[in-house]
């Protein structure tokens, strides 16, 4: 917490974090553009944002981007806002349009929208359990969603809600248990022609923790609600995993006005 409070404290830090907002996915030299700061300035403090894990990176190619990393803030909100008003966070809907591209694997040729990383105190092969089977996934998904479907490579899944509606639903691109699930994804009330766009779950064990890096590819720059439920998606998960007990978001579901 106090890395991040230091972190914040600052208005160029602010700024960059402002940057990255506006466009997740910059690189060095695009931030020292947009913010018209020198290169080594930048550098500084964007380290000193990686070190409170604001700001987390992806490299593709020769590029290295930076994206503002939301879990960090997301705890903040969990701990203190949330519990004093006492009462559900009502953020965007999950909206995708985006057309996915390829249906290989791209994480180290292309780079995501969207990414978000956070650490949960437990071990990878529990994680994996949460992300990939139902009863587990109904208790940290929005809208109390489980997954359904074999989880495998080829094979497809389906989000569903207790009364069986499917909100997402996709196609396993890569599984490999416990460090990376890959899929494709697309919500299937949004008519014949819903978008198709990519998400990719990895993990890796760091210590006695995993770390969860949560990436999306395609992803619009009209879309940013689902920036701010993948966030919540993290924080459910990892109080769940830590607690027993997984956070509760109230969302608008827009399944049926979409198709009237």
């Amino acid at each position: 917490m106090d890395l991040i409070f230091k972190a914040l404290s600052d208005d160029t830090r602010r700024l960059l974090l402002d940057r990255l907002r506006q466009r997740d996915g910059q690189t060095l030299t695009e931030l020292e553009a947009s913010t018209g700061m020198t290169r080594f300035g930048v550098m500084k403090h964007l380290k000193l944002l990686e070190a409170a894990n604001l700001v987390i990176t992806h490299k593709a190619g020769r590029f290295k981007y930076h994206y503002l990393n939301a879990a960090p803030l997301q705890q903040l909100v969990d701990r203190w806002i949330e519990p004093m008003t006492q009462q559900p966070l009502a953020r965007a809907a999950l909206d995708l349009k985006a057309e996915l591209e390829r249906t290989t694997l791209m994480s180290d040729v292309k780079k995501p929208d969207f990414m978000l990383e956070t650490f949960i105190r437990t071990t990878p092969d529990r994680v994996w359990q949460a992300l990939t089977t139902t009863e587990p996934s109904k208790q940290f998904m929005l809208m109390g969603g489980g997954i359904y479907g074999t989880i495998a490579a080829n094979e497809t899944y389906e989000y569903r809600l207790d009364d069986g509606k499917v909100m997402v639903s996709g196609k396993i691109l890569a599984a490999e248990a416990p460090s990376l699930l890959d899929m494709t994804f697309m919500m299937p009330w949004m008519g014949p022609d819903a978008p198709v766009s990519r998400n990719v779950y990895k993990l890796a064990a760091v210590g006695d923790l995993t770390k969860l890096t949560i990436l999306h590819y395609d992803l619009p720059a009209e879309q940013e609600g689902l920036k701010e439920a993948w966030a919540q998606i993290a924080a459910s998960l990892k109080s769940l995993l830590e607690t027993g007990k997984g956070l509760h978001f109230e969302i608008e579901d827009h399944s049926q006005t979409e198709l009237a």
